[in-house]
């Protein structure tokens, strides 16, 4: 028998705040900071079909539509990430691929070179995980090319655990198969505070 699914993402807020950031749930008004701060980035994002975009603004504010179309139909989760000092973006955080019945999703992150290095990202995942956890997930996973160090970092940085390798599991940007690693954090007994 199927226990009943209790993880209503449309209850998700809007807006979440952390030490020093904002997260906005997307929408269109934020595709020309996405667009800027994903063009800015291209040199680090090698890894992620993202850079091949020859036309960076119109794709995403298309990319922004789809978020918020998603968003509203409770498919996924999805913030953009505002620095409280300046209002600059920070980054984008998403939870996709999910099974609500399982409790599980995939997180994917991307974050403004230009804020590298100051906890900003760190903080902003660590936010919407717990907000994840808050909610009724119980696996939040995070998968990267296996030759992408920095995110294979950051997921550890994150408290994530190294579950495997999947090997040949995807077409990187260049189209070859490659091998991805898969990270994931459990959620902690007892109550979660977001």
């Amino acid at each position: 028998m199927n226990s009943p699914c209790l993880i209503d993402l449309k209850t998700a807020p809007a807006m979440l705040r952390s030490a020093r950031l904002r997260l906005e749930s997307a929408g269109p008004e934020h595709a020309a900071a996405f667009a800027d701060g994903v063009a800015a980035s291209l040199a680090e994002l090698r890894h992620v079909g993202w850079s091949l975009r020859p036309d960076i603004l119109s794709w995403a504010q298309r990319f922004c539509e789809d978020d918020a179309g998603s968003v509203a139909e409770g498919r996924d989760l999805a913030f953009h990430v505002f620095a409280d000092d300046d209002g600059s973006w920070v980054g984008r955080i998403d939870l996709h691929s999910i099974d609500l019945h399982a409790g599980r999703g995939e997180i994917g992150y991307v974050g403004h070179s230009a804020r590298s290095g100051q906890g900003l990202m760190r903080e902003a995942v660590l936010a919407v995980i717990a907000l994840c956890f808050g909610l009724g997930f119980e696996r939040i996973e995070a998968m990267s090319d296996a030759r992408n160090d920095r995110a294979l970092r950051f997921a550890a940085c994150l408290g994530m655990q190294r579950e495997g390798l999947l090997r040949r599991h995807e077409r990187d940007p260049q189209g070859a198969l490659c091998d991805m690693v898969l990270y994931a954090a459990l959620r902690p007994p007892g109550p979660v505070l977001a």
